[in-house]
């Protein structure tokens, strides 16, 4: 069980490390949002759907371009990235971390049932990364 904890909180400082050093949110998608460009307000980035970053009231610039404006999966998929911006990745990384801990006191404390629960949570938590090379099917309690 050390491995499988030890494996979640080093990819949880991974995802850490890759919020931090992402551009700093708010990220927003708005299908109506237009961005300054010299004297020139250009509406959709010159026809693509795009995630921005300074919030929508204060948007400084795009982050990414999924695709043709109006395209449904464009779209859907500019909402999707909007949504995982770095303050919430930072704080899903917190969240997981303060579970893990409660993880690791239910497997310390000697109770059998709390202790399996423990260790059923904490599988769970690693299921995020089962396609990282050092997960390990075998840490399956």
């Amino acid at each position: 069980m050390d491995e499988l904890i030890a494996f979640v909180r080093a990819r949880l400082d991974e995802d850490e490390q890759a919020a931090r050093d992402a551009t700093p949110g708010p990220w927003s998608y708005d299908p109506g949002n237009e961005w300054y460009d010299g004297d020139d307000f250009v509406t959709m980035t010159n026809g693509q759907e795009f995630v921005g970053y300074g919030g929508t009231s204060a948007f400084r610039g795009a982050i990414c371009i999924t695709g043709e404006a109006g395209h449904t999966q464009s779209a859907r998929d500019a909402d999707y990235i909007a949504r995982h911006d770095p303050a919430r990745t930072l704080r899903d990384v917190r969240a997981r971390r303060r579970t893990l801990d409660r993880c690791l006191e239910g497997l310390r404390s000697g109770d059998p049932g709390l202790a399996g629960f423990a260790g059923a949570t904490a599988w769970e938590l690693a299921q995020r990364w089962e396609d990282h090379d050092d997960f390990d099917e075998g840490w399956r309690p």
